[in-house]
Protein backbone atom coordinates (compact mmCIF):
# COMPACT_ATOMS: atom_id res chain seq x y z
CA UNK A 1 0.00 0.00 0.00
CA UNK A 2 1.06 3.58 -0.58
CA UNK A 3 2.22 5.57 2.07
CA UNK A 4 -0.51 8.49 0.71
CA UNK A 5 -3.38 7.50 3.32
CA UNK A 6 -0.60 8.44 6.58
CA UNK A 7 0.54 11.77 4.45
CA UNK A 8 -3.02 13.26 3.16
CA UNK A 9 -6.13 12.35 3.73
CA UNK A 10 -8.51 11.10 1.19
CA UNK A 11 -12.11 9.38 0.92
CA UNK A 12 -13.43 5.94 1.61
CA UNK A 13 -14.12 5.68 -2.15
CA UNK A 14 -10.82 6.37 -3.16
CA UNK A 15 -9.26 4.21 -0.06
CA UNK A 16 -11.33 1.03 -1.43
CA UNK A 17 -10.31 1.60 -4.89
CA UNK A 18 -6.71 0.96 -4.15
CA UNK A 19 -7.89 -2.00 -1.88
CA UNK A 20 -8.97 -3.55 -4.42
CA UNK A 21 -6.70 -2.67 -6.98
CA UNK A 22 -3.68 -3.54 -4.69
CA UNK A 23 -5.47 -7.24 -4.17
CA UNK A 24 -6.17 -7.63 -7.46
CA UNK A 25 -2.05 -6.87 -8.32
CA UNK A 26 -1.24 -9.24 -5.12
CA UNK A 27 -3.20 -11.76 -6.96
CA UNK A 28 -1.11 -11.62 -10.18
CA UNK A 29 2.06 -12.26 -8.06
CA UNK A 30 0.98 -15.32 -6.63
CA UNK A 31 2.39 -18.62 -7.55
CA UNK A 32 0.07 -20.58 -9.82
CA UNK A 33 -1.70 -23.71 -8.06
CA UNK A 34 -5.27 -24.46 -7.86
CA UNK A 35 -5.46 -23.26 -5.18
CA UNK A 36 -4.42 -19.79 -5.46
CA UNK A 37 -6.52 -19.53 -8.67
CA UNK A 38 -9.90 -20.39 -6.62
CA UNK A 39 -8.69 -17.94 -3.70
CA UNK A 40 -7.76 -15.08 -5.48
CA UNK A 41 -11.48 -15.49 -7.73
CA UNK A 42 -13.11 -15.40 -4.31
CA UNK A 43 -10.75 -12.27 -3.15
CA UNK A 44 -10.81 -10.16 -5.98
CA UNK A 45 -14.94 -10.54 -6.14
CA UNK A 46 -14.78 -9.15 -2.30
CA UNK A 47 -12.43 -6.95 -2.52
CA UNK A 48 -13.97 -5.34 -5.54
CA UNK A 49 -17.38 -5.21 -3.81
CA UNK A 50 -16.34 -3.58 -0.55
CA UNK A 51 -15.92 -0.28 -2.71
CA UNK A 52 -18.74 -0.43 -5.47
CA UNK A 53 -20.95 -1.19 -1.98
CA UNK A 54 -19.28 1.84 -0.81
CA UNK A 55 -20.27 3.68 -3.61
CA UNK A 56 -23.94 2.58 -4.01
CA UNK A 57 -24.01 3.79 -0.23
CA UNK A 58 -23.07 6.91 -1.02
CA UNK A 59 -25.95 6.95 -3.38
CA UNK A 60 -28.31 5.89 -1.11
CA UNK A 61 -32.08 5.97 -1.31
CA UNK A 62 -32.89 6.73 2.30
CA UNK A 63 -31.49 5.76 5.93
CA UNK A 64 -32.40 2.01 5.38
CA UNK A 65 -30.82 1.51 2.22
CA UNK A 66 -27.53 3.54 3.11
CA UNK A 67 -27.45 0.90 6.60
CA UNK A 68 -27.80 -2.12 4.56
CA UNK A 69 -25.33 -0.88 1.53
CA UNK A 70 -22.48 -0.30 4.52
CA UNK A 71 -23.74 -3.79 6.62
CA UNK A 72 -22.99 -5.49 3.00
CA UNK A 73 -19.25 -3.42 2.57
CA UNK A 74 -18.36 -5.06 6.40
CA UNK A 75 -19.73 -8.31 5.24
CA UNK A 76 -17.29 -7.97 2.21
CA UNK A 77 -14.33 -6.70 4.11
CA UNK A 78 -14.41 -9.63 6.84
CA UNK A 79 -15.17 -12.09 3.60
CA UNK A 80 -12.02 -10.80 1.47
CA UNK A 81 -10.02 -11.05 5.22
CA UNK A 82 -11.03 -14.91 5.22
CA UNK A 83 -9.80 -15.35 1.54
CA UNK A 84 -6.22 -14.09 2.45
CA UNK A 85 -5.91 -15.71 5.40
CA UNK A 86 -6.58 -18.75 3.26
CA UNK A 87 -4.00 -17.82 0.79
CA UNK A 88 -1.23 -16.62 3.51
CA UNK A 89 -1.82 -19.97 4.73
CA UNK A 90 -1.93 -22.42 1.82
CA UNK A 91 1.66 -20.53 0.57
CA UNK A 92 5.13 -21.74 1.80
CA UNK A 93 6.82 -19.13 1.34
CA UNK A 94 6.29 -15.53 2.80
CA UNK A 95 4.50 -13.82 -0.01
CA UNK A 96 3.78 -10.34 1.36
CA UNK A 97 -0.26 -10.86 1.84
CA UNK A 98 0.09 -9.21 5.61
CA UNK A 99 -0.55 -5.99 4.57
CA UNK A 100 -3.69 -6.42 2.68
CA UNK A 101 -4.94 -8.48 5.45
CA UNK A 102 -4.55 -5.75 7.98
CA UNK A 103 -6.07 -3.13 5.49
CA UNK A 104 -9.45 -5.63 4.82
CA UNK A 105 -9.52 -5.78 9.06
CA UNK A 106 -9.14 -1.96 9.20
CA UNK A 107 -11.93 -1.55 6.42
CA UNK A 108 -14.40 -3.19 8.79
CA UNK A 109 -13.60 -1.29 11.85
CA UNK A 110 -13.95 1.97 9.76
CA UNK A 111 -17.22 0.17 8.44
CA UNK A 112 -18.75 -0.64 11.66
CA UNK A 113 -17.83 2.26 13.21
CA UNK A 114 -20.20 4.19 10.33
CA UNK A 115 -22.98 1.83 10.98
CA UNK A 116 -22.68 2.59 14.59
CA UNK A 117 -22.58 6.45 14.39
CA UNK A 118 -25.66 5.88 11.87
CA UNK A 119 -27.67 4.31 13.99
Amino acid sequence: MENTRNSKPYDLEERTLEFARDVALFCKRLPRSVSNIEYSKQVIRSSDSVGANYIEANECLGKKDFMMRIKICRKEAKETAYWLNLINGTNDENIGGDEHLKEAIELKKILSSILEKSK
